[in-house]
């Protein structure tokens, strides 16, 4: 088992030795229960200290890519289940802990590691801890900390959405923004109106809480209208919960005229509209927010797609009654956001940093999605709309056969989204999320060019 550990690299001996295993099993198409060289074998073949391979092979047991056996050595582990990430279902029926550190997610909910920047966050991390003691020892307030609410009220004007601060909360992500909102402002047996496709872990929440999901199509300038009209008044559902802009999964936007006409009808049922806008810094156009239109609109923001996912800060706006009932809420089920976390993003909008940072995102996402539209259009894809912004476009192969696809996937390295996860049924649609930042990788384009229709399958 030859593993090709460059010693020259930053990326330590270990480390290298967890990547390449990992390679090495899914290359040598080892079966679960197949038994890896000793680990002094693998040591004295790759000229390693057998303290490195064991140690490699320590975390992937810690993974569950390898299981140890009673005496000595280790085995291939039986297959994982996918796993819900924080944007959709990442995977497919044959997802295990091996595939995972060695394919590329090409249906990946957030941008690649490659992306992110490290500086200006490490910088902003030193200058809170040296000057802030109790962002590192005190709880936040109720509401958030009230610099960074202030710096959120500057992000919401460019929206045209102009509130004050009592309107403002802030939460751990987006996700604990939705799940504030469901655990307030519904109860079980309540419906509600979700879009088809959309959002995952949106679908498994409300479930949770056992609200009903009914469902409308999305087209490429919004949701259908028409469908709305009759689930709005043949089921009186409490509310509706929309991607405006930059729609996970499909990446298209809600049209103005669309927007007006939803609004209206909203009103007229009396149902609540929740709008998720966590893309909301990756949009290079001009787009009206439901929120900008109607103060009774709940509106969802985040940092985590841009920034880091690890920092888990978001917000919400909505009117100070909403505001006071969920900061109550807030309080009794997670004591707060982390002050530290929220001091640090403080930071960061103040200084000018994010800001400059969200522009060369855009324009690298710009230039690689106009790459990607081409490829997809050289490949023969099906592509729902042409997003003018954000992480996502939502295509599918004219090949006939779906399992075809997934196995030519297979072949090039290449994990795709699942087909049935988007849907609040759990229908197969056959379309894949493809996230514009992973497209890029020589896999891709190799993946897309062995789907072209009239292009030979190897096997």
């Amino acid at each position: 088992m030859e593993l090709r550990i460059d010693r020259q690299a930053m990326v330590p001996v270990v480390q290298q030795i967890v990547d390449a295993l990992v390679c090495a099993i899914r290359c040598n198409q080892m079966m679960p229960g197949a038994r890896l060289p000793s680990v002094r074998a693998i040591a004295r073949i790759n000229m390693l200290s057998e303290s490195c391979v064991l140690q490699a092979c320590e975390r992937l047991v810690a993974q569950g890519a390898l299981e140890p056996l009673q005496r000595t050595g280790y085995i291939v582990a039986a297959p994982a289940p996918a796993v819900l990430d924080d944007a959709g279902w990442i995977g497919d029926a044959e997802y295990d802990p091996c595939r995972s550190s060695c394919d590329l997610q090409l249906g990946a909910g957030s941008l690649p590691e490659s992306w992110r920047e490290s500086d200006d966050l490490a910088y902003a991390i030193r200058e809170v801890s040296r000057t802030d003691m109790a962002g590192l020892f005190n709880y936040s307030s109720g509401l958030g900390l009230p610099r960074l609410r202030q710096q959120v009220l500057k992000c919401l004007k460019p929206l045209d959405i102009h509130v004050d601060e009592s309107r403002i909360l802030t939460t751990a992500g987006a996700s604990q923004g939705l799940d504030l909102i469901v655990r307030a402002l519904l109860k079980p047996g309540d419906c509600v109106v979700v879009e088809n496709p959309g959002y995952p872990v949106l679908f498994a929440l409300l479930r949770l809480h056992g609200v009903s999901l009914l469902q409308v199509p999305r087209t490429p300038l919004g949701p259908d209208l028409a469908a709305l009209e009759t689930l709005f008044v043949e089921h009186r559902p409490r509310a509706f919960f929309i991607n405006s802009f930059h729609h996970n999964p499909t990446g298209t936007s809600l049209a103005p005229e669309v927007a007006k006409q939803l609004l209206q009808l909203a009103t007229e049922h009396d149902v609540r509209v929740i709008e998720d806008d966590v893309y909301a810094d990756l949009h290079s156009v001009c787009g009206k927010r439901l929120a900008a239109l109607d103060d009774n609109v709940i509106y969802v923001g985040s940092y985590s797609k841009t920034l880091t996912s690890a920092l888990r800060v978001g917000f919400i706006v909505a009117t100070a009654e909403t505001i006071e009932r969920l900061a109550e809420v807030k309080m009794i089920t997670s004591m707060g956001v982390s002050r530290f976390c929220e001091s640090v993003l403080a930071c960061l909008l103040a200084n000018g940093a994010y800001r400059k940072l969200v522009q060369r995102q855009r324009q690298r996402l710009n230039n690689d999605r106009l790459a990607l539209l081409q490829l997809l259009e050289d490949a023969e894809w099906e592509v729902f709309g042409k997003p003018v912004g954000g992480l996502f476009i939502w295509a599918r192969s004219r090949m006939a056969d779906c399992a075809q696809v997934r196995a030519q996937a297979r072949r090039c390295g290449v994990l795709l989204s699942s087909t049935t996860a988007f849907c609040p049924d759990g229908a197969d649609s056959g379309w894949q999320r493809i996230n514009v930042a992973c497209a890029g990788d020589p896999r891709a384009r190799a993946f897309f060019q062995a789907t072209t229709p009239d292009r030979p399958q190897a096997f």
